[in-house]
């Protein structure tokens, strides 16, 4: 990432770090209360976004998906499934791997958690074509940062 030879490289206007950063935090700020009415916090929400669109998932793949690690997932897994909204089952093909399914329960909330990017969008003043170019962007910020920049000339486009 080139930066401008003038001004100080230290200086927080100058990262692009810190306003992802702000807005990341800022964002979980707004989803917390809407998403404490479904019992979630936003990590199991991504999780439940992950396994309403298709189940089974290994918690490899989870994992993938989220950028999250085994270490950081399989705890929230847990508790997710003391919850009762998701199952793990050891893959009786491969017993090294994990299947995380949804539970009725957790198939129940889909119904509940759809109105989410509603209320959310009611509390932000922006329009969805920026919203939808903000995304795309930063998806292929994203995909430089995985290092997949065959998938960041596309999200960005």
């Amino acid at each position: 990432m080139d930066l401008p030879e003038d001004g100080d490289p230290l200086d927080l206007d100058r990262q692009v770090c810190f306003p992802l950063y702000a807005a990341s935090n800022l964002l979980n700020r707004l989803y917390r209360p809407i998403l404490a009415e479904l019992g979630l916090t936003y990590p199991q929400y991504l999780v439940m976004l992950v396994l309403w669109k298709q189940t089974p998932q290994t918690v490899g793949s989870l994992g993938d998906m989220l950028y999250l690690d085994s270490g950081t997932l399989t705890p929230l897994l847990k508790r997710m499934e003391t919850t009762g909204l998701i199952s793990r089952t050891r893959d009786a093909g491969d017993e090294r791997r994990v299947l995380i399914d949804v539970t009725a329960k957790g198939r129940a909330l889909r119904s509940a958690a759809e109105n989410v990017p509603a209320v959310l969008a009611a509390g932000i003043e922006i329009d969805a074509t920026s919203v939808a170019q903000l995304r795309d962007q930063v998806r292929g910020l994203v995909a430089i940062l995985h290092g997949d920049s065959k998938n960041a000339d596309t999200a960005s486009s």
